[in-house]
């Protein structure tokens, strides 16, 4: 499974993003979606998770209320829509799959990893 995700740039606090995650090669080998972020010299972070149906989501606290992950299995594309975006949301933000269908909150509990996409929040 190759992961690529896009939509990331740069904007203003309160602002919004929508990332994209498309999955191609051999999809039917994952499950659970997640999205991780990494800031300058901070490890990587759990931001949000979805199941394979999309029914079940899970979200670090520092982003609940704000973001939102969906999923779109029929055309392979999970998203991240971020509203209300902080500096403190600036960071490479990476989409990563599961060939389980848990909703794990540390990059050990995924399996596939897409290049990453650097969000710059401004003040």
């Amino acid at each position: 499974v190759q992961l690529q995700a896009s939509g990331g740039g740069l904007v203003q606090a309160g602002g919004s993003l929508r990332l994209s995650c498309a999955a191609s090669g051999r999809t039917v080998s994952y499950r659970g979606m997640g999205w991780f972020r990494q800031a300058p010299g901070k490890e990587r972070e759990f931001v949000a998770t979805i199941n394979w149906s999309g029914a079940s989501t899970y979200y670090a606290d520092s982003v609940k209320g704000r973001f939102t992950i969906s999923r779109d299995n029929a055309k392979n594309l999970v998203y991240l829509q971020m509203n209300s975006l902080k500096p403190d949301d600036t960071a490479v933000y990476y989409c990563a799959a599961s060939r389980t269908d848990s909703h794990s909150t540390v990059p050990g509990g995924y399996d596939y990893w897409g290049q990453g996409t650097l969000v710059t929040v401004s003040s």
